[in-house]
């Protein structure tokens, strides 16, 4: 099984769990109150939804990474497209960034050490 399968599978598992922010404002919002583990950000979400995300995630420990498209993400967590969902879930989010390795943002803490 791929890498990414594996996330979405895990995407799925959060969603079931309860552990997800889906969409900007409730990853925003998730950031805002210290709940998001991870920030998934979909690789054709509009330059204006990723400013916005961007900025409320700006000097805050949370990696971060793109991952697919709207539809795709959406699908993971068994939703409409979305630009972004933020895990919330510590261990799930730890599953995700590992499964992830190499894809984390540059910029995201997780990514630091690289």
């Amino acid at each position: 099984m791929s890498r990414i399968n594996r996330v979405m599978q895990l995407l799925g598992l959060a969603r079931r769990a309860g552990a997800v922010a889906p969409g900007t404002e409730a990853v925003r919002q998730a950031i805002r109150g210290g709940e998001a583990r991870l920030v998934l950000l979909a690789g054709d979400a509009s330059e204006a939804q990723l400013k916005k995300i961007e900025r409320t995630l700006r000097a805050r420990p949370i990696p971060r990474a793109r991952l697919g498209d709207r539809t795709t993400l959406g699908a993971a967590v068994g939703l409409a497209p979305l630009s972004a969902v933020a895990v919330t879930n510590a261990p799930l989010a730890e599953q995700v960034v590992a499964e992830l390795g190499d894809m984390l943002l540059d910029d995201s803490v997780a990514a630091g050490g690289r």
